[in-house]
Order: structure tokens, then sequence, then C-alpha cells
């Protein structure tokens, strides 16, 4: 697809006005990325004081577009999400909806279900976030350079994903499409189950004493980094994507069983594991294997 073909003179991928329904961490993030580049934004949430937070940021404009605007994009949680995008659809909010959502077989089965027309529909979830919440936890560059997955149905038309397509790269991010499955399987090792166990590290530290917190240096301030997202949130993202993320956890918890054993069992068993760490750590930096340094931590 061809970015120049995609991106209008004015706006972004054609998008000249959009609503945003949703005003948390990711809502407002597309919200002030959509104003920076000059689309006429109106902005709902369930919770007003949320949306009027994200107002005042400058996100756009209070409530639901008094026509029908370019693009929708729904940023609530995975359980809410077919319901939502199905009722702004029979409200006729725009000519084309998206979502944000980490999770997407459970929702575009449910939309289906629901009657929800998949040809104006591009479900979407960007490749960001952060350990803040809400509005006040937004920036308009949250997407600069991310990737931002669409996964398009078979019956989803061809402009529906132009348009989205071009709203993505709009906002600085890469688009690349996959099915729903694909998605869930992956983020449920790059994302769902990393949150999970940096959450069971940091519940760790929970009731330490002074004592315990004033040894914890850098390394175990990076791996609870996220343990400080909403939980309400990540319990609703775990369980729409439940049997992914159950598998990957059954996974780690064979080599968790194999590190238990080798403690006091065969040196090699553990020496392998801490090397498979090595290498996956080198193929997501990029940086060469070091199998025989050892750092101190």
């Amino acid at each position: 697809m061809d970015i120049r073909e995609i991106n209008g003179a004015a706006g972004i991928g054609g998008v000249r006005t959009a609503a945003v329904v949703g005003s948390g961490l990711i809502g407002t993030s597309v919200a002030l990325a959509l104003r920076r580049r000059g689309v006429v934004t109106y902005l709902h949430d369930a919770d007003p004081g949320a949306s009027a937070a994200a107002a005042n940021r400058g996100a756009g404009i209070l409530g639901l577009p008094p026509s029908a605007v370019d693009l929708t994009v729904v940023a609530v949680p995975p359980c809410s999400t077919a319901a939502v995008v199905a009722e702004c659809q029979a409200k006729g909010l725009s000519r084309v909806y998206t979502d944000v959502a980490g999770v997407k077989s459970g929702p575009v089965r449910e939309f289906e279900r629901l009657g929800g027309d998949l040809g104006a529909y591009v479900a979407g979830h960007p490749m960001a976030g952060s350990e803040r919440s809400g509005p006040r936890g937004a920036s308009a560059d949250l997407f600069d350079g991310r990737v931002w997955v669409l996964t398009p149905d078979a019956r989803t038309r061809p402009a529906a994903l132009r348009t989205v397509a071009g709203f993505v790269t709009g906002l600085g991010a890469r688009p690349v499409v996959m099915t729903p499955a694909e998605h869930d399987r992956i983020v449920s090792r790059t994302s769902h189950v990393p949150h999970l166990i940096s959450a069971i590290l940091a519940a760790r530290l929970d009731g330490a004493g002074e004592e315990v917190l004033r040894l914890c240096g850098a390394g175990i301030r990076d791996t609870t980094r996220v343990a400080a997202g909403n939980a309400e949130l990540w319990t609703d993202i775990l369980r729409a994507n439940a049997d992914e993320v159950a598998t990957e956890l059954s996974e780690i918890a064979a080599d968790l069983l194999t590190a238990v054993r080798a403690l006091h069992g065969d040196p090699e068993d553990l020496t392998a594991l801490l090397e498979r760490g090595n290498a996956g750590r080198a193929a997501l930096t990029g940086a060469p294997v070091r199998l025989a340094e050892a750092v101190a931590r």
C-alpha cells in the first residue's frame, strides 16, 4: 500500500473528522495525536470526568459528533469493545470504525454475533502503552515508530482498510496485518504474560521492609515497571485472552520446574536455561550473544 495514496492533503488517510470513544490512556493519546495533525476530534466516555480531563488537555471536543465523521476509534476494554463498536455503528457515528483493544479474536466474534457490519470495521491494536493510566498519562507521540496491528475480516471493504491504514501511518505508527488468532497468540508471549509475571514479581515486594527495599536495584525496578498498570484493565485483558495466556504460562511453569530441580541437581540444566535467556535477549535487542559473560546484580 502506497502511503502517498492513502494520506490525503488534509487530515490523515482521508480522515478529517473523527470520534474517539473512550478517554483512557490510549484513547486520549489517539485524540491528542489526531488533534496535532489537524483532525477535528470528538470525545466521548461513559465517565464524563475522563472525557472532560481529555478535553482539558486539548484532545478534542466534548460529546458525540453532530453528524457522521470519517472515522470512529473505540478505546474501551476488550470485554466492552464489540458492544460499543456495534452501538456506534447503530448510531451511524461514522463511515469507518476501528478499535485499540489488546485482544482481537473474542471481540471480533462477539461483534459478528451482535450483527455488526464487518465491512466497515477494521479491528486494531497499537503496540504501545505505558504503566501510567488515564487521560493524564496520555501522549500525542505515544505511537511514533510503533507497530500497530490490524486484523481485517475477509468481508472488510478495501476502502475501510485503506482509511484505517492511513490513519495508523498518519499517527506515526507502522501497520501490520495479521489474523485475530495470530495476534492473540503472539501478544500472549510478548505482552500479556510478561505483564502478569512482572506483577507477580512486584507482589513479592508488597509489605517488604525497608531492609529489602533499599537493596532493590535497577534489575528489579526494570522488570517490575509495567506492574504499575491498571489492575482492573489488565484483569479484563488477561481473561479475554485466557486460552493463549494459560498455554504460555504452562510452558513457563515447566521452565521454572526445571530451574528448581537444577538448583540442587544438574547445573548444566540451569546453565542451558540461562543461555536460552541470553539468546532471547540478544534476539530482542539485536546484540551479539555473550554466553561467557556474567553480570552480578
